[in-house]
């Protein structure tokens, strides 16, 4: 078994111990938090025999053999070096870090000490898009031409969020930019992007918006779109559309399940509320998979150099969208 600790204890890094609880190829040895009450707290609701405020304590502990960093992104850069000073696994959430140097010098470290690191796009492991993967792979749908990209949330974050993002392109639309190049099989060389705030203009104040597109262009001709809103009041809603020379994918949908419910006000269904039952079962999967390629010496499923590019996308649209829609090409 993989011995594993957990760094950052909020929503995101909460659920990821529950899930390394229960996957059979991790023993989560260690759980740490700025807030030490929150560590304990987590501990002894898991049955974890350590828990830490002090990221130190992680790093010096020669039994644990890999770390899953949930905290800030700001504080991203500091850990990864610590971990890959510490000779850590590393399971890192998106983005990499916000800040493309800090990006580009963990890159540089992570290829000099040859350290295992695997950046957390889930989507790549939910079961639909495994799936869509494999047909694009088989010819199934032809040569892929066009990608349409959907990602909804029902509301924005809060302010104390959003100032510290990197905004929606950076923070929210990176998860289809890094969908757009794994399926489409092939890299972004240009972006033209557009935002507005139409329910929260008080975003305005953090240089930031509530709706946007980018528009997509592949090196092999294909292109695409990609919307990112926090406008979608009803539910959570990530679809993906992959239209080919011989076939079309449609990918996802909103619905929680395919129950209908008839009444008097018309035929309803539920809607998936948010991004942890959407994406339940791709959380675990992922988990599982960094755990097996590093206990089997296989390569990261998720690399550095997939999340640095997907951050050049998402860098590239943010200039763009500050220059009102002006095309922006993406460094390969």
């Amino acid at each position: 078994m993989l011995k594993v600790a957990v760094i950052g204890l909020g929503r995101l890094g909460r659920w990821h111990a529950i899930n390394l609880r229960n996957i059979r190829e991790i023993e989560l040895m260690s759980v740490c938090d700025h807030s030490l009450e929150v560590a304990q707290s987590v501990a002894n609701e898991l049955n974890i025999p350590h828990f830490t405020n002090n990221v130190d304590d992680i790093m010096a502990n020669e039994s644990i053999e890999a770390v899953v960093i949930v905290t800030s992104t700001s504080t991203h850069y500091d850990i990864i070096s610590k971990a890959v000073s510490a000779n850590k696994a590393i399971f890192v959430e998106k983005p990499l870090t916000i800040d493309m140097e800090e990006s580009l010098a963990i890159q540089q470290q992570i290829k000099q000490t040859n350290t295992f690191c695997q950046v957390g796009f889930m989507r790549r492991f939910d079961s639909d898009y495994v799936e869509a993967k494999k047909i694009i792979a088989a010819g199934g749908i032809g040569k892929p031409l066009y990608f349409k990209g959907i990602s909804r949330d029902p509301v924005a974050p809060e302010g104390s969020f959003i100032s510290r993002s990197g905004g929606l392109f950076i923070d929210m639309c990176i998860h289809d930019y890094d969908l757009a190049r794994f399926l489409m099989d092939d890299e972004v060389k240009a972006v033209s992007s557009f935002g507005s705030n139409i329910k929260y203009p008080e975003l305005a104040q953090y240089g930031d918006v509530d709706q946007g597109l980018t528009y997509l262009q592949f090196v092999n001709g294909a292109t695409g779109d990609i919307e990112g809103s926090r406008c979608a009041y009803y539910g959570y809603d990530i679809r993906t559309e992959i239209i080919g020379s011989e076939g079309t994918l449609l990918i996802g949908s909103s619905r929680k399940n395919n129950v209908n419910i008839l009444t008097k006000q018309g035929n309803l269904h539920e809607i998936i509320p948010a991004f942890p039952q959407r994406f339940e079962v791709a959380y675990v999967n992922e988990l599982s998979a960094f755990a097996c390629a590093v206990m089997d010496g296989k390569p990261s499923p998720v690399t550095v150099d997939d999340s640095l590019q997907a951050l050049k996308i998402a860098y590239a649209a943010t200039a763009s969208f500050k220059a009102q829609g002006k095309t922006h090409t993406v460094k390969l």
